[in-house]
């Protein structure tokens, strides 16, 4: 199984970021993390991104806030996806984040989640991975099931509760 790549521009991103670790460990995604910078280690960030696939990697995962670079940085330099998870700031709630992950290049696209989004990059990045791994989308097909279940049952337990 190829793996997923997570790339954090700080380590202040590491408490958002966890929900996206855990959810590629709980589909069995083998998951790496890093800390790489934009801004000050660019010659690294090129270096990560254009090794990645070599490296066993499917997917690049990317978290930054602010001037938001290292999602594109990494696209420039891989033709691997690469999802980009704008981190909630101090500055605007995150939304200077979110635009600068967003608005790409024509030719240099990041796929890009929510605010803070990062349990829906590692399911963004796990359907990606299961197009060519058939057990991976099998786990998702039940993941979504279970979802509908618990919505489901508490349909059920609000109408018990109001008739």
């Amino acid at each position: 199984m190829k793996k997923v790549l997570v790339i954090m521009g700080s380590d202040s991103d590491l408490k958002v970021m966890e929900k996206c670790v855990d959810r590629l460990k709980a589909f069995d995604i083998p998951v790496e993390v890093r800390i790489c910078s934009a801004h000050r280690t660019p010659a690294a960030a090129e270096q990560l991104a254009k090794n990645a696939a070599a490296d066993g990697f499917g997917v690049v995962i990317a978290a930054a806030g602010k001037a938001a670079h290292l999602g594109g940085v990494l696209a420039a330099h891989t033709i691997l996806p690469v999802i980009g998870v704008p981190m909630g700031t101090s500055v605007m709630g995150g939304m200077d984040s979110l635009l600068s992950i967003v608005q790409m290049p024509k030719g240099i696209p990041v796929a890009t989640v929510a605010i803070d989004g990062a349990d829906n990059a590692a399911i963004l990045a796990a359907q990606m991975l299961a197009l060519s791994d058939d057990a991976l989308a099998e786990k998702l097909q039940h993941f979504k099931a279970d979802m509908a279940n618990e919505v489901m049952a508490k349909d059920e337990k609000i109408r018990a509760q109001f008739s």
